[in-house]
């Protein structure tokens, strides 16, 4: 399966790759990915290639899937990132998606986790598509609902210090 770029009416998403490490570095020190995502020691530019390598590139070659730049096709600003991801501690694929704050509250998050949700279910032939998010961070929660996706029980990822709110949504 050959993972492609998508575009939506406003945006570009397209697989993240090393030479994303500067954003990745930006995006994953932000106070709210601190905040409500997790630190994930990402201190240096070298520091995010390595994360990109271990954690997107290995499960795009696997899987053939992962997570996305997403850029404003207006400029090719680099906002966020939208991804579908096998991750420990979760039978079902979730979906995830992060932003840099000047581009929270705009519709962006809505507008690329959409079209990556129904690629999903359309292309990547999954059934069934999870989110988590923590109890704190309610606008990941409306997101995740506007989306499609039904709470159904907290769960506590093998290394996670918190409880997630855990949801699912079927094809």
């Amino acid at each position: 399966m050959k993972t492609q770029r998508l575009e939506t009416e406003r945006l570009v998403l397209k697989p993240l790759t090393t030479d994303d490490s500067g954003f990745i570095f930006e995006l994953y020190n932000s106070p709210k990915f601190i905040e409500f995502i997790g630190d994930r020691n990402i201190k240096t530019i070298q520091d995010a290639e390595q994360y990109i390598t271990t954690k997107f590139l290995s499960q795009l070659e696997k899987l053939g899937y992962g997570n996305y730049l997403v850029e404003k096709k207006s400029d090719n600003t680099k906002i966020g990132a939208v991804g579908i991801f096998q991750r420990d501690g979760l039978d079902v694929h979730d979906i995830g998606f992060s932003f840099l704050p000047e581009f929270e509250g705009k519709g962006y998050g809505f507008e690329s986790a959409s079209k990556l949700l129904e690629t999903a279910f359309s292309v990547f032939n999954l059934n069934t598509i999870s989110a988590i998010t923590t109890k704190e961070n309610i606008a990941s929660q409306n997101l995740i609902k506007k989306l499609g996706l039904h709470y159904q029980k907290t769960v506590q990822l093998p290394d996670g210090d918190k409880e997630l709110l855990y949801y699912e949504i079927e094809k």
